[in-house]
């Protein structure tokens, strides 16, 4: 799936409420869109000028509410589903949040990960080998893919307020629309 319209990516993200990561909810606290919105609101706080960064955040989810139970592959289809809309660099950032989990718990053993983030780790691969430590430090998006990862791991806070999904919108169009002027 691949949303061609700006209304299609929002309806879908609406969708994510009362949609979990686990579909027994045996998973994170919070459901898809709260646990996306906590994710951009937090890297909204720590990189103001990413607009990219922050909208990987808002968006890096949804892949388990295309395909549910799909631990593995989510930021893979999200990655893919976001692509032509929002561009490159948001969608390599949501497939590489799953990638930069594995680099964290190869190397920050003060990194602390849910139940459920340590469940799917080794779904998703393990810690990350030495070589591949190496090879993913030296990615261009590295320093941006663990900053997601971060803010993946804490925008796990059941009833913390946040922006609502509509006043993400403005910031999504401006992404959606720097990518469509560059390259569109």
């Amino acid at each position: 799936m691949s949303f061609a319209t700006m209304d299609d990516l929002m309806a879908l993200l609406g969708d994510c409420a009362d949609v979990w990561d686990m579909p027994d909810r045996s998973g994170d606290p919070v459901d898809i869109l709260d646990h996306d919105r906590q994710c951009a609101e937090l890297l909204r706080t720590w990189f103001p000028d990413d607009e990219e960064l922050q909208v990987a955040g808002l968006v890096h989810d949804i892949g388990h509410h295309l395909v549910p139970g799909d631990d593995h592959g989510h930021g893979r289809t999200g990655a893919q589903a976001v692509r032509a809309l929002l561009g490159p660099r948001v969608a390599r950032l949501v497939e590489l949040h799953v990638t930069a989990k594995r680099y964290l718990a190869a190397v920050d053993s003060a990194h602390e990960l849910s139940v459920s983030s340590r469940r799917t780790l080794l779904a998703q691969g393990g810690p990350m080998s030495p070589d591949e430590v190496v090879a993913f430090e030296a990615d261009p998006d590295f320093g941006a893919a663990v900053a997601l990862r971060r803010a993946d791991d804490a925008g796990k806070v059941v009833g913390l307020t946040v922006h609502p999904l509509d006043w993400w919108r403005p910031v999504v169009e401006r992404v959606a629309d720097r990518w469509f002027t560059r390259f569109g």
